[in-house]
């Protein structure tokens, strides 16, 4: 049965932006003939697409099923014609991750994948869990845990551990105080990961772990930051040891504004994973742009974990 390339056209738009009104600006026609070409569209499948309640639509349950194949289709319709042309609309790729990942790692980092690249759109979103892939556009999403997203093909990328980081001018004034490095004499910076990130080791745990009473003079006047990041910032200002991800702390270790404190460290309760949907796993620069990031993610975390041998 040959559909109307139009009227596919008509209900893609209608379905994502959620109105004939803004589909018909997006396909430059009327709402009518927006309304027209769907109505066709469902005859010909014999089939409603949408439920039309006061003055609103909402897609039914066979079209929310083909919608991702029918938004990959046409993705791909539109590479081929830019391709054909040799002009038109750049590739777009939305990234979404925690912000202290984007602002401690990935802008930093991304540059490298940028620059070998095609131009293309690029969008970054610094959210916390749980994204809405359908309605932002995500096509690639980092998280940490494994069941943010049950319904989505979800995978295991690393399992990362939080290394004790401080200032190298930190670390001197108090060996050379002590003759022998002791975390328990230093300042401690507190990070607060928050209700939604109960699983995140504290420094009570890190002690424990490590056979160690923890102090008990409230932490040695510690200072609270509520992000990863903001607690790394404050370590390399010198103010006292974080707990920092080896992700995070590989770039200011490797740059010589961090040093272990101690070898000890503690792996995470769970790994980070990688979510992408499945209409943007067909695309060729989702593709490229997960195997980059997994590659760089691994060299980064494994680079403070070698480096923790040697402190």
């Amino acid at each position: 049965m040959a559909l109307s390339l139009k009227g596919l056209q008509a209900f893609e738009s209608a379905a994502r932006t959620g109105s004939f009104a803004a589909a018909a600006v997006e396909l430059s026609v009327t709402p009518a003939a927006v309304s027209q070409l769907i109505r066709g569209l469902e005859e010909s499948l014999g089939r409603e697409l949408f439920y039309r309640v006061n003055r609103g639509i909402f897609p039914t349950e066979a079209a929310l099923e083909v919608m991702p194949q029918l938004r990959a289709s046409f993705e791909q319709l539109n590479a081929v014609s830019t391709q054909l042309s040799g002009h038109g609309r750049r590739s777009r790729l939305t990234i979404s991750m925690p912000p202290s990942l984007i602002t401690g790692w990935l802008c930093s980092e991304i540059g490298t994948f940028v620059k070998n690249e095609e131009p293309f759109s690029l969008s970054i979103r610094g959210e916390e869990d749980t994204v809405d892939f359908e309605r932002d556009n995500i096509d690639f999403r980092l998280s940490f845990g494994r069941f943010h997203y049950r319904s989505f093909d979800t995978v295991p990328l690393l399992t990362d551990a939080l290394y004790p980081v401080c200032s190298p001018q930190l670390f001197t004034q108090y060996k050379d105080a002590a003759k022998a490095l002791n975390l328990l004499k230093m300042p401690l910076i507190q990070t607060d990961w928050g209700p939604s990130a109960a699983t995140f080791p504290s420094w009570t745990s890190w002690f424990e772990a490590t056979g160690t009473s923890p102090p008990a003079d409230d932490y040695n006047n510690t200072l609270i930051a509520n992000s990863s990041k903001a607690a790394l910032d404050l370590a390399v200002s010198g103010l006292g040891v974080s707990l920092c991800q080896g992700l995070l702390a590989a770039g200011q270790i490797e740059r010589g504004t961090l040093v272990l404190a101690s070898r000890s460290h503690m792996p995470l309760s769970q790994p980070y994973c990688v979510t992408i949907p499945e209409h943007s796993s067909k695309r060729l620069l989702v593709s490229r742009f997960n195997e980059w990031f997994s590659k760089n993610c691994s060299l980064a975390a494994n680079y403070t974990k070698d480096a923790s041998l040697l402190a």
